[in-house]
């Protein structure tokens, strides 16, 4: 019985055209590719399109400036949050001297490591020490927070709102005591506490204030026990 072969077919969405097919093997087949026409196969139509669409933009954001997002900084800043941390100032007492005491926590809880402070002992009765050096390395900084955050005096603040200029020279990013002074102001924050009486104040027993730990339970109670008798 002869064998039948398989009739030339088009396969479907294709512009191949099947001539023939291999009596051998009916999967090797011969084809006739369509070419496209000559509008289709040139990149000139899509190119003057794309050259249209680019200058109908170009005048528009030139003439009305209704869709562009850039602006022109620093001429032009974007409004930051209210939280935004910014350069690094120093704040000032009523007499204007600074307000850090020189205790080291912001150089200590830093973790980029780039506060440097020398103590210096002062004249004043009522501080022992101010800083004789306080100098931050912008470079170093990860803008954390952390040195804020820990200054019992509230002699530091990243509420400037302004950006680490850019330098060409390292040291040249090494911002200054005298450079944070020019930024900050007089700060209203009662040191010491809210009077002067506020050590006595304060409850003798801090359970009596804080009845529960941490887990939940009443102080001198297995938290584990608590739970289960919950």
């Amino acid at each position: 019985m002869a064998k039948q072969h398989a009739e030339p077919q088009t396969p479907p969405h294709s512009r191949a055209e099947v001539v023939s097919v291999s009596e051998a093997n009916p999967k090797v087949r011969t084809i006739r590719v369509a070419r496209p026409a000559r509008e289709e196969s040139s990149f000139l139509p899509a190119t003057l399109k794309g050259l249209a669409i680019t200058v109908k933009h170009f005048f528009k954001n030139v003439t009305t400036k209704a869709d562009i997002e850039t602006i022109s900084y620093p001429e032009e800043k974007p409004p930051y949050p209210a939280r935004h941390r910014g350069l690094h100032r120093l704040m000032k007492r009523e007499d204007d001297t600074v307000r850090c005491v020189a205790c080291m926590c912001c150089p200590t809880v830093c973790p980029a490591d780039c506060i440097t402070i020398i103590p210096a002992e002062t004249d004043d009765d009522g501080v022992e020490k101010y800083p004789a050096v306080f100098e931050i390395d912008e470079l170093r900084c990860v803008v954390c927070g952390l040195c804020v955050e820990a200054c019992p005096c509230d002699a530091i603040r990243m509420d400037s709102g302004l950006h680490a200029p850019a330098v060409e020279e390292r040291q040249d990013g090494i911002i200054t005591k005298d450079e944070m002074l020019a930024l900050g102001g007089r700060s209203i924050a009662v040191q010491g506490g809210i009077s002067e009486e506020w050590r006595q104040d304060q409850p003798q027993n801090p359970r009596d204030e804080f009845p529960h730990d941490r887990e939940g339970a009443p102080y001198g109670r297995p938290a584990k026990t608590w739970r289960n008798q919950s």
